[in-house]
């Protein structure tokens, strides 16, 4: 546990067989904003360099992590993590973590890092798409692609999933979702996940990097089985909670 945040993990497993699917929730409020933090693979801002979740949280020395939007993978975005400009090449529909404990989704084309950082944006997220806003399930969420000026890179059908959702200032819910596991977990659609934080109580949430990097780390251990292997994927980024 941390004095800087109330976190409670909980497994959930609905279905059968193969529709089987396994989620793990993470119920976090924090005391400051603040206390919700990021930390790079190896240390190091940059493309191409990765570290396993469970390293890069035992590294900081986090109670809590997950992965986070793998902002490695692309050159584009806005990346200011722990108050701290690090890219500022808006791209697509952003995730912004406020020193208040507000959490927004904006357009990042609209405005700039600078602009952000002066209206008290702690931590952005660069992945998407928004999956809730106001309590109701997004619109067409069932089509969105990410980063098509890299390549067709579709998020659609069962997938490992991980999503941060808003309950209220300071009080976040965050879902991993594992998949591609026959009789374990299948994994979810968009539509499905946002189903699952609604009815989890979010009233904003918000899709973060999926598949075999999907992962949920808790007090020193993996709290899920990504890919239904126990393995973890190689991301370039985590959200973290300090011991």
């Amino acid at each position: 546990m941390s004095d800087d945040a109330n976190i409670t993990i909980s497994k959930i497993t609905q279905g059968s067989g193969a529709d089987t699917v396994t989620y793990f929730v993470a119920d976090v409020q924090l005391t400051d904003a603040t206390r919700l933090r990021s930390a790079f693979a190896e240390n190091k801002f940059g493309t191409n360099i990765v570290e396993n979740t469970s390293d890069i949280a035992a590294d900081n020395n986090a109670v809590f992590a997950i992965n986070g939007d793998y902002y490695g993978f692309r050159d584009t975005g806005i990346v200011i993590r722990d108050g701290v400009v690090y890219r500022d090449d808006g791209a697509r529909q952003g995730l912004a973590f406020y020193r208040d404990g507000t959490v927004k989704v904006y357009d990042e084309t609209t405005t700039t890092a600078a602009a952000l950082v002066a209206d008290g944006v702690w931590n952005t997220l660069s992945f998407g798409p928004a999956i809730l806003t106001d309590g109701q399930v997004v619109a067409g969420i069932e089509n969105v692609e990410v980063d098509t000026n890299v390549g067709n890179h579709s998020i659609q059908g069962d997938q490992p999933r991980t999503a941060v959702g808003v309950i209220d200032a300071n009080h976040l819910v965050f879902v991993v979702v594992d998949g591609r596991s026959t009789g374990y977990s299948k994994g979810v659609t968009l539509p499905e996940l946002a189903g699952i934080m609604q009815g989890l109580g979010a009233t904003t949430a918000y899709n973060l990097d999926g598949g075999g990097s999907s992962t949920m780390y808790f007090d020193g251990a993996l709290v899920n089985n990504p890919l239904g292997k126990g393995q973890e994927r190689g991301t370039s980024d985590i959200l973290y909670v300090q011991r």
